[in-house]
């Protein structure tokens, strides 16, 4: 069974860093046989929502975000890789490859 990444993606003005770092984990991530969700939060609201049972099924989650997202809370007592929206547009397959050494996979 495919390893599980979930993700959300926000900055500032929530335009285009926010879906082209959403873009580039999603098209690594599926690249290494991940299974992906990631909830973008731009000047169109939040898409694509995680839901609880993302959360809790995710063997990684990743917060690429310039700002507070909404609805943190969700996330509490769970391990969060948190990284800029430049590096992860930039360098998406070398921050999961560190995610994953970190991790053990």
């Amino acid at each position: 069974m495919a390893k599980k990444i979930v993700g959300v993606c926000a900055c500032t003005m929530g335009l285009a860093h926010t879906f082209m770092a959403a873009e580039a984990l999603e098209k690594t991530a599926k690249e290494r046989g991940y299974d992906i969700k990631v909830e973008t939060q731009g000047s169109d609201g939040i898409q694509n929502r995680l839901e609880a049972t993302d959360i809790a099924e995710a063997d990684i989650i990743i917060h690429a975000i310039a700002i507070t997202p909404d609805g943190m809370e969700r996330f509490e007592g769970y391990e969060i890789y948190e990284v800029g929206l430049q590096e992860l547009i930039k360098n998406p397959g070398g921050i999961l490859e560190e995610i994953e050494e970190d991790l053990g996979f």
